[in-house]
């Protein structure tokens, strides 16, 4: 699978863009498209590894208590059970990929 699909993308100031790119039983793959001033909320998966690749423009990651700007490309590793989110704090859209593994929910 190509990434070119991500493109289309485009969303609106403070708007989340979402879209699927894998999911199996073991594991799953989350595009994220932030328009400026958007944000993804914390929140954590007690189950989960979450890896953010980030692939176009600059993404806040929040993880804990602590914020650092990540630009592309840039990767960012979320232990199991860590707050994490991300906001995009420019005046351009940013995009990352979440993987999840296992898939949440899974047993």
């Amino acid at each position: 699978m190509t990434l070119d699909r991500l493109e289309a993308l485009e969303p609106e100031p403070e708007e989340v863009l979402t879209a699927e790119l894998v999911v199996s039983d073991d594991v799953l793959v989350k595009a994220f498209a932030l328009g400026p001033d958007a944000e993804l909320s914390p929140h954590e998966h007690g189950d989960s590894t979450n890896v953010f690749h980030v692939l176009r423009g600059t993404v806040t990651v929040i993880q804990g208590t602590e914020e650092e700007a990540i630009e592309a490309p840039g990767v960012v590793h979320h232990d199991r059970g860590v707050i994490h989110g991300a906001r995009n704090d420019t005046d351009d859209v940013a995009v990352f990929t979440a993987s999840l593994c296992p898939m949440p929910g899974s047993d």
